[in-house]
């Protein structure tokens, strides 16, 4: 039975059953809004309507920073919800706050759900677990950056919209032909830091901090001045001079201006399947992050952005009874499918993956399993596997400014990215400290 007949089914029987006895309700704070939002709902309505103990109330707390600060402002003053949405970034300081959560493991042990956490996938899991394999929290929408290619853009300028874009010299060799058409965005990105410096150390197989990238230990410092980083940034300063690089903003600004075809290429989150797919109106393909030839190791695997679900202490058995239960509901390889196919997200199941793959979703939209095969072609390495970094939220500020003055010329990349890395391991130190 498909998701849509089962919401409706389960309604039914609710409509001729009955009153129904007194529902356990669940608190769940998340950051989405727009057309995921939508799917938020969705995913809550159908749980809803799919069982009679519990009822999720989903609420919008901001954007992703707010949605963290508002969980942790709750948490002091005693109200905190049973369920809230952290992006990857706020892992560590959510493992660092030490009475506030309850490990997912450790929730679905004592309500006695069944939950296997190999049934994730590595490059997925890992990001939330211990060292010894236990989940911390409940992988909920994970994402990794691809190259968007608007294919009409590509072929007005006189370029085969098939062109090989695989690697960042190839991409190079593109954006001077767009230039030379005149065309006024050839390259825009999104979230500059997470792909820009977080996964192309990650994709290159080289350290964005020490310490494993922080999974080894609070005493990490930042490495992203190497000379992988140190050549990436110093190119995109380079097309950014030269008009072939457009910055939009820190967050997703770029994201209209490619969904109006105004930017030819654009670096984001697989996650943007769901924008453009429904705002684009030309036509486009996704492809595989670049990466730079000569790079011993390239290409490794990207890492994941998005986010996951913690959830808080100080609730009830019933309401943690509750929690397992949806929990399980949204890894469940139907309704996980259903949001990789919406959404772009990863499949975070590899159960989901086969689901969708048999389901023929990915021969109908062709580019749109690039992300999962970007994740899981290689087994991570400590360089790959992703960051646990304090304080990291703060961090990507210090990077974007930084590398905002790069693509202004005010700073030369090795400038910097030799700032950044002072600036950000003084917070780090701050971080360590507070955390002995």
């Amino acid at each position: 039975m498909n998701i849509r007949a089962l919401a409706w089914s389960t309604t039914a029987v609710a409509l001729v059953s009955g009153p129904l006895a007194a529902q356990t309700e669940i608190e769940f704070w998340h950051a989405f809004t727009g057309r995921l939002g939508e799917l938020v709902a969705e995913q809550v309505e159908t749980f809803n309507s799919s069982q009679s103990d519990y009822v999720v109330n989903a609420a919008h707390k901001g954007n992703y920073s707010e949605t963290l600060n508002a969980g942790i402002a709750a948490f002091r003053a005693g109200e905190q919800p049973d369920v809230l949405m952290v992006f990857e970034v706020g892992t560590a300081t959510m493992m660092s706050a030490a009475g506030a959560t309850k490990p997912v493991y450790q929730l679905m042990e004592d309500a006695g759900a069944e939950f296997d956490p190999d049934a994730f996938i590595g490059a997925v899991k890992g990001y939330y677990t211990t060292t010894d394999g236990e989940m911390l929290s409940m992988p909920f929408n994970s994402s990794t950056p691809v190259l968007w290619v608007n294919r009409d853009a590509l072929e007005e300028a006189g370029i085969d919209a098939d062109t090989d874009l695989s690697t960042w010299n190839k991409v190079d060799t593109v954006l001077d032909q767009l230039a030379e058409a005149g065309h006024d965005c050839p390259l825009t990105t999104a979230w500059q830091s997470w792909i820009h410096l977080e996964n192309l150390s990650a994709y290159h197989n080289v350290p964005f901090a020490s310490q494993e990238n922080g999974f080894a230990g609070l005493d990490t410092e930042l490495m992203i001045d190497g000379e992988v980083q140190t050549k990436h940034v110093a190119q995109m300063g380079e097309w950014a001079e030269e008009g072939k690089f457009v910055y939009a903003g820190r967050r997703n600004e770029g994201g209209a201006n490619f969904r109006a075809g105004e930017c030819a290429l654009f670096t984001e989150s697989s996650a943007g399947y769901a924008g453009i797919k429904s705002e684009a109106e030309f036509d486009f393909d996704v492809r595989p992050l670049p990466y730079w030839e000569g790079v011993e190791g390239a290409p490794q695997n990207t890492i994941i952005g998005g986010a996951s679900l913690w959830v808080m202490a100080g609730q009830s058995d019933e309401e943690y009874e509750g929690v397992a239960a949806f929990l399980n509901f949204l890894s469940s390889p139907e309704i996980q499918a259903k949001w990789h196919q919406d959404t772009g997200y990863l499949p975070i199941t590899s159960a989901a993956g086969d689901l969708t793959r048999e389901q023929g979703f990915y021969e109908e939209n062709p580019g749109t399993d690039v992300a999962v095969k970007q994740m899981t072609t290689n087994e991570p390495t400590s360089n790959s596997k992703g960051l646990r970094l304090g304080s990291f939220d703060q961090i990507r500020g210090i990077i974007d400014e930084e590398l905002e003055a790069v693509w202004a010329g005010d700073k030369s990349a090795e400038e910097a990215l030799s700032s950044a890395t002072e600036r950000g391991n003084q917070l780090l130190r701050r971080f360590e400290q507070a955390n002995r």
